[in-house]
């Protein structure tokens, strides 16, 4: 893979920008300059260590566009150091690498997991390939243009109840639709809708903004018929455009799941719409199903035998979500993006992830993996045998009346992902 400036018909976003190099192998140190300089990078300064590092970042006039740190160092090492970058706000970007145990990079991982202030692009095991770290770099440049999942690094302003009811009333909230597709042929099977906001001075503005307003509330219950409503028109929309059948997850919270009249009113909702239960498939997670357990069960019970599907979202996460999914009536089993984003490359989660999927093929559901970034973890899971693929690499969510295009633009390479080596 060619990736230097001469041979690009752009300059990539990183270039002329100010890059750090910690490393106390003389030999490494240089190894890496050398893969940044190829890359583009304007001054790249160098240090032995990451108190060395910490004086040369504290006499800078601004933050660093990137650190490039080892994990193993005399005098402070990379973990220490990852977290004196977070406190000060010296870099804008990290990458931490190391020829250690992969567990220890885990850390690093888990840490920026748990504080995206800290600003981790990943971690690379030595020795470092020019592809890899390309990628990551990608990631910064798709963080600036908000195309990447990046979690906030402090709490996002809420909208109150208030704001939100005249929202609904306005109807201004709509799905979005992310595709889950099959990975032995390429084919799409079914989208996850995802709740925007079309806030008339924001612009479109993701769950993180709202969500945390609703919960608990009865306009949650409002919201969520709202959501369904739009779904179903959009189902019927995809069938008269002459679309295979697809399937559509939709997500319940803890309250709805266990209020009987709200399911009621939910199923008279499909019922009235004409379209067939089959086609839906109900999210919930563990907290939904444990916070009301006895009612929540009742009525997971009674929309499987409607017919409907039900999804056990962010498998992994909690502390009882095998005993959960073995006593609850699921179709399918959606494991956490923690567990699949970087599978390829740490022993830990692969293991995880490889049980995670031992019980859903166990049990006879189908399987999804969700936030799939790269084609090294598609392979993985492919190679796993699960059923299908939620996440970047394939798809971001889109409005629906992208969906048709996307398929038709995106069908071979879909196809080529399902057929790799």
């Amino acid at each position: 893979m060619d990736i230097t400036p001469a041979a690009t018909t752009e300059l990539p976003a990183w270039a002329g920008r100010r890059v750090l190099v910690v490393e106390d192998s003389v030999v490494q140190r240089s190894y890496l300059i050398g893969l940044l300089r190829q890359l583009g990078f304007g001054e790249i300064s160098e240090a032995g260590d990451g108190n060395e590092a910490l004086r040369i970042l504290e006499g800078a006039a601004e933050p660093m566009y990137l650190v490039l740190t080892d994990l193993e160092m005399p005098g402070m090492d990379g973990i220490e150091l990852t977290c004196q970058l977070r406190e000060r706000r010296l870099t804008e970007n990290l990458i931490v690498v190391s020829a250690r145990d992969p567990r220890l990079l885990e850390i690093i991982e888990n840490m920026a997991c748990e504080d995206a202030s800290i600003g981790l692009l990943g971690t690379l095991l030595k020795p470092v390939a020019l592809e890899p770290l390309t990628q990551l770099l990608c990631k910064a440049v798709d963080r600036g243009e908000g195309c990447a999942p990046a979690a906030p690094s402090q709490p996002l302003p809420q909208a109150s109840l208030e704001e939100l009811a005249q929202a609904l009333a306005n109807n201004e909230f709509l799905p979005y639709f992310q595709p889950k597709v099959a990975m032995s042929s390429g084919q799409l099977k079914g989208v996850e809708a995802l709740a925007r906001w079309r806030h008339p001075q924001r612009g479109l503005l993701a769950p993180a903004h709202f969500i945390g307003t609703l919960e608990g509330q009865p306009l949650m219950a409002e919201f969520t018929l709202a959501m369904v409503r739009q779904v179903l028109q959009r189902i019927l929309d995809w069938q008269q455009a002459g679309l295979p059948p697809l399937t559509v997850s939709v997500n319940l919270c803890a309250e709805n799941l266990a209020d009987r009249d709200f399911i009621e009113r939910l199923t008279a909702q499909v019922t009235r719409s004409g379209v067939a239960p089959a086609l839906l498939v109900w999210e919930v997670t563990e907290t939904s199903v444990m916070r009301q357990l006895s009612q929540a069960l009742t009525n997971m019970g009674r929309l499987r035998l409607m017919g409907f599907g039900l999804a056990m979202d962010d498998f992994g996460i909690g502390y009882s979500s095998m005993q959960q999914f073995a006593r609850c009536p699921f179709t399918e089993l959606k494991i956490d993006r923690a567990f699949v984003n970087g599978a390829a490359q740490w022993p830990n989660r692969h293991m995880v992830l490889k049980s995670a999927l031992d019980l859903g093929q166990s049990l006879d559901v189908a399987t999804v993996a969700e936030g799939v970034e790269t084609v090294e973890d598609w392979k993985l899971l492919r190679d796993l045998g699960c059923d299908m693929a939620q996440g970047y690499l394939l798809a971001k969510p889109m409005p629906a009346e992208e969906l048709v295009g996307w398929m038709r633009q995106d069908r071979r390479r879909l196809r080529a992902l399902a057929g790799s080596e």
